[in-house]
């Protein structure tokens, strides 16, 4: 417990959080700043705490440790709190900022802020931002409606935030009033120690002293212990967490990803000189975000010509795939080609000594030789038109190895390789619903709602028949696990754990058996992530080999699925 009281220390009267902990009042903080403006008189009263260090006060019996160079430790959780109170927050040189550069991953600020208009969100904005800024957990605490008095009305605001997302927060609430929530320090200590520009134990004269702040639950937790303590706390985790849960913060989003996208994409035809984007068009979701980046980049280099290739197989491609092929790049391309790939597969394949058609459950060969023929024929298309290739496959397929090597999987440029699949069909519908033409908005919709396959096997009755997410899993799943190992550093267990969080409707089982089936994908197919095209990055989570991602091809994922 943190509580806010006046200590006389010498002739002077100090502003201070008393931290108690196991019956015993283990520090005294003064504050550093104090506001002497508008409504606020605390010179009248206070002294200044900021240069004391190494001080303490005699409390009944005991010197108590006083200044504003005192930490406190529960060297058991890894917890280190740090206080400051009111102003401290709102001055540029924030006593939290030293407090955390210092080691301190939980900044516990007592405050007195009276209640204004619009002061709300600018009071939330600090907080967010300044546990986004230092890597923290930080606590706020305001003064409630009680202490209201003569002019000022005091609202009770609370806020508990972590790396610059709010996990909590009220204001005006009914008393008695407790406001609770889970703090991962494990999400703060692996980006601390990820940006290595935060300088930890920057200060090396902070006193620290120990206290219980124990962690909730055992110190080996498993999955479904983990996961109960997620539920019971109400610790949010976000079923989709590439895709913003808010409509308009997505759609705000979806814009700036494909501005992202078409401006990489711009850059390199106006570096290469090259304006003819050769791509090809399946009738999924993944080429269709690709042409919609093309078009994008067409709105900044005028002299974009875009070239559409459809390379149907018959007997596998849907008619409804085709078709929706066909339309899109009517409305969107510059030149439209159809190029049926039965005939060089099946030439292809005998000259192998390969039987033509599919032979059934298994047959990679007749699979990805439809892949490899569709790249080969984009290549060529490239070297005769003078154009650059535009690569369709994304993140999510990149992680799996959802892709054929050498096939789908080269390009000239892969402007969707960052973009993860669960977002992808979020930036095609957005893109629909933002675009003028209700023929394209009408053609996007039906491809958001086809299901995701690469067509390599024989339709049934003219319908789709391998569906993807029947082979690797769901995309939604994979997804989450791909966020938490690669953004925070996720042990398995643990990602597994908020899985069941986010998706409570699956069971322990399930939710082991699709990490498992994760990390063994994941680990497999390093190879084919070590020599991938170039590609914009749109965020925090990206496998290019020459920017954020290096991994061995030959990593053993052995360690990852014994703890599962």
């Amino acid at each position: 417990m943190v509580a806010g009281v006046p200590v006389r220390y010498k002739n002077c009267l100090y502003n201070c959080g008393a931290v108690l902990s196991q019956g015993e009042i283990k520090a005294l903080i003064p504050k550093s700043y104090l506001p002497n403006y508008s409504e606020f008189y605390e010179c009248r009263w206070f002294e200044s705490g900021k240069d004391l260090r190494g001080r303490s006060v005699r409390i009944g019996d005991k010197d108590v440790p006083f200044g504003t160079d005192i930490l406190l430790e529960d060297v058991k959780s890894g917890a280190v709190l740090g206080v400051e109170i009111c102003e401290d927050l709102w001055v540029p040189d924030k006593p939290g900022t030293h407090a955390a550069l210092a080691g301190a991953n939980i900044i516990a600020n007592l405050s007195a802020s009276d209640e204004l208009i619009g002061k709300q969100e600018y009071r939330s904005q600090l907080v967010r931002l300044q546990s986004g800024s230092c890597l923290c957990a930080y606590i706020y605490a305001s003064s409630g409606t009680g202490e209201s008095s003569t002019d000022m009305v005091f609202s009770g605001h609370t806020i508990i935030a972590q790396n610059g997302s709010i996990l909590k927060e009220s204001i005006f609430p009914h008393y008695p009033h407790v406001q609770t929530a889970l703090i991962d320090t494990g999400i703060i200590m692996h980006d601390r120690r990820r940006q290595n520009t935060f300088e930890n134990d920057k200060d090396t004269d902070y006193r620290r002293i120990e206290v219980s702040m124990p962690a909730v639950g055992a110190s080996e937790a498993g999955i479904e212990e983990m996961a109960a303590i997620l539920k019971e706390q109400e610790y949010p985790v976000a079923k989709n967490p590439f895709v913003p849960a808010d409509d308009n913060t997505r759609d705000e989003r979806c814009k700036k990803i494909l501005q992202i996208q078409a401006n990489g994409l711009a850059t390199r035809v106006r570096a290469s000189g090259i304006k003819n984007l050769i791509i090809g068009i399946s009738g999924g979701l993944d080429s269709t975000l690709a042409l919609l980046v093309c078009a994008e980049a067409k709105k900044l280099v005028n002299d974009i010509r875009i070239l559409g290739y459809t390379m149907p197989n018959e007997g596998n491609t849907s008619g409804h795939t085709y078709d929706n092929a066909r339309k899109l790049m009517e409305l969107l391309c510059d030149e439209t080609y159809v190029i049926p790939i039965k005939e060089g597969v099946e030439l292809h394949l005998s000259q192998l000594g390969h039987e033509k058609g599919y032979q059934g459950e298994g047959d990679v060969t007749y699979e990805n030789a439809q892949a490899r023929m569709r790249t080969y024929l984009l290549m060529d298309a490239a070297n005769m038109k003078n154009g650059l290739v535009v690569g369709t496959g994304d993140l999510s397929e990149l992680a799996l190895g959802w892709c054929t090597y050498n096939g789908d999987h080269m390009s000239m440029y892969a402007v969707n390789a960052s973009v993860p699949k669960t977002l992808v069909k979020f930036i095609c519908r957005s893109y629909a619903y933002m675009c003028e033409s209700s023929e394209l908005k009408n053609t996007l919709l039906s491809i958001c709602d086809t299901p995701i396959s690469p067509e390599l096997t024989p339709s049934v009755g003219g319908q789709i028949a391998q569906k993807t997410e029947e082979k690797i899993g769901k995309y939604d799943l994979n997804d989450f696990f791909l966020y938490y190992t690669l953004r925070y550093g996720f042990e398995p267990a643990r990602a597994a754990a908020y899985a069941l969080r986010a998706y409570p409707e699956i069971s322990v089982i399930k939710a082991r058996e699709a990490a498992k089936n994760f990390f063994k994908r994941f680990f497999s197919q390093q190879f084919k992530r070590s020599c991938l095209p170039d590609g914009p990055k749109v965020g925090s989570v990206t496998l290019s080999p020459r920017g954020d991602w290096r991994m061995p091809s030959d990593a053993s994922a052995a360690l990852w699925l014994k703890e599962l």
